[in-house]
């Protein structure tokens, strides 16, 4: 098969960087925006960091484990990678949109692939009014904190926190609460992905809240409207039966 036009990009961690340097040694590299593939070499928090950079490209990422966790990640080889990529299957992924207004009155956008969550910034437990499609769903939760992931992101910081797994394609986002005082240990709900769940801070003066989408966060947030954006596509190749769909089953028997 035709060898596809690869650009290498990597962590500063020494291991990325390592195989970076043992990858341009073999193959001819490209800039990303001449490239058929993007090889992206790290960890899960660099993959979304790779995704989010080269969303206006349309070129699929093949990541590489060289970082601490790689569940978005196929195994590191330097050997056959041509092959490796024209086998790979191809999965497509919308992340979520984040609209969050401060109390000082700022708007602050962003786009999250695994998940946007409200934390308290303070010693008090945060109050949280949630409103999903414009109904008042839970008048007052008492937390640590709450998440809206999507399947992607249902094995990362949601399913610490107890939330479930979703199958790729199941067209769900899960909302889960960290630590809820009240509601006593409320388990969170399964949304449809067309909706737009919204969180109202109560009391933001006493205590505040801060919003993090992919670890771009936002300080002293009064509310955070959150919907899946179905415009922005994030391709993502994996080594045949070693896909999302297959990792999420596998995740829930270990």
């Amino acid at each position: 098969m035709t060898q596809p036009k690869i650009a290498f990009v990597a962590s500063p961690v020494p291991t990325a960087q390592t195989a970076l340097h043992a990858l341009t040694a073999l193959h001819n590299g490209v800039a990303p925006a001449q490239a058929d593939v993007i090889v992206a070499l790290g960890g899960d928090g660099f993959m979304l960091q790779t995704l989010h950079s080269t969303q206006e490209l349309d070129v699929p990422v093949y990541g590489m484990n060289r970082g601490t966790v790689g569940f978005l990640m196929n195994e590191y080889s330097a050997d056959d990678l041509g092959e490796r990529l024209n086998a790979a299957v191809e999965e497509v992924i919308n992340p979520l949109a984040m609209t969050a207004l401060t109390v000082d009155g700022q708007m602050h956008d962003a786009l999250a692939i695994n998940e946007v969550s409200l934390l308290r910034a303070g010693p008090q437990a945060a109050k949280l009014r949630i409103t999903v499609d414009g109904k008042l769903r839970l008048p007052e939760l008492v937390c640590d904190g709450a998440l809206l992931a999507t399947p992607a992101g249902s094995t990362a910081y949601n399913y610490s926190a107890h939330g479930p797994i979703l199958p790729i394609g199941s067209d769900v986002l899960a909302l889960t609460a960290m630590s809820a005082f009240r509601p006593r240990r409320w388990r969170g709900a399964l949304l449809p992905k067309r909706a737009v769940v919204r969180f109202d801070v109560i009391d933001p003066a006493k205590r505040p809240v801060m919003a993090d989408a992919d670890g771009e966060s936002v300080r002293d947030v009064s509310s955070v409207e959150i919907r899946s954006e179905p415009t922005i596509k994030h391709r993502i190749l994996f080594d045949p039966g070693h896909g999302l769909e297959e990792r999420l089953i596998r995740e829930q028997f270990v």
